[in-house]
């Protein structure tokens, strides 16, 4: 695969602090990367840095051939997390403006502009000024700009914030569509469940530094231990009996028993007792929801998913 970005060995130090350690990977053309991680571990610094707002005291990031410094802009796609709109400017003027700083053609600019205004549902938005919209309808906006100039790297940090689940859904058919066409797509986010749909490959830190990175489906089948989701009427006594199990989270009428790393699912399910109630069961592995809440809390040992 064509390699789009690579960060190596990224460290960025503010006082005594150290923000991040040792950051290092990298995005294929067509692919949708993940960069996750609790409040404070270092996403954001490190997309800053990716994107020039500040500067690595170590560590290198290379665009196609080129580095640090000499990053073409005009390649890259930004969203940033803290939104940046002229209030006062209408729709069309502002976009305009976003391509024309990326040197885009202005006629291109304006046709992609209202093909991309129609097909996210802000047809006839055009003249109308940014405070007049929605939170919602502004960030719809905002991804317009980023992507106005057909970037062939995006970065969205939290795109996903404020909209609502209709809209959340054009933007995923959106991203997936532009990494279908080539873009390499950075994406952070703090909505577990888009990031597995949507996502490749993940990259997650945790007090600036690595614990995570490979793709999806190894990180869910060497990291996510399973599960086993069973509906009906149990004493928990009896529940407590069965082999294997680290832990039972227990409501009336329904139990989720979470199992050893090292089960055959196969085998465990023929240790169930016969007096078991069940009216439904289900064995999948835990979600990356529970994955990112189990390392932001400390209850897991933090294991590596090895990626080449």
């Amino acid at each position: 695969m064509e390699k789009v970005l690579s960060v190596e060995g990224l460290g960025k130090k503010f006082k005594t602090t150290q923000a991040i350690k040792d950051i290092s990977f990298h995005v294929n053309r067509g692919e949708i990367m993940a960069i996750l991680g609790p409040n404070g571990a270092g996403k954001s610094t490190t997309i800053r840095n990716i994107m020039g707002i500040m500067y690595p005291d170590e560590g290198t990031i290379t665009f196609h051939n080129h580095q640090e410094g000499d990053l073409p802009r005009h390649s890259i796609g930004y969203l940033p997390e803290e939104r940046g709109l002229y209030k006062n400017v209408n729709v069309m003027d502002v976009l305009l403006y976003f391509a024309e700083l990326k040197d885009y053609p202005a006629k291109k600019a304006k046709e992609r502009a209202l093909t991309y205004l129609k097909k996210l549902g802000l047809e006839g938005k055009e003249k109308s000024s940014v405070e007049e919209l929605s939170k919602g309808m502004a960030q719809k906006v905002q991804l317009i700009a980023s992507i106005i100039h057909e970037p062939e790297l995006l970065i969205l940090d939290e795109p996903f914030s404020g909209l609502d689940p209709v809209s959340q859904e054009l933007f995923k058919e959106e991203i997936i569509a532009l990494a279908a066409k080539g873009t390499a797509i950075l994406l952070s986010s703090h909505q577990m469940n888009l990031v597995e749909e949507l996502c490749d490959r993940l990259y997650m830190i945790n007090q600036g530094r690595k614990v995570i990175y490979g793709t999806m489906d190894d990180v869910k089948e060497q990291y996510a231990n399973f599960k086993c989701t069973i509906k009906g009427a149990n004493d928990r006594t009896l529940l407590e009996k069965i082999p294997n199990v680290q832990r039972i989270e227990y409501t009336e009428g329904k139990s989720v028993l979470y199992l050893d790393g090292d089960v055959d699912a196969s085998q465990w399910i023929q240790q169930l007792p016969k007096t078991l109630s069940i009216q439904e069961m289900a064995i999948d592995r835990i979600s990356l929801h529970e994955i990112f809440i189990d390392i932001a809390t400390g209850k897991d040992s933090h294991k590596e998913v090895p990626y080449a």
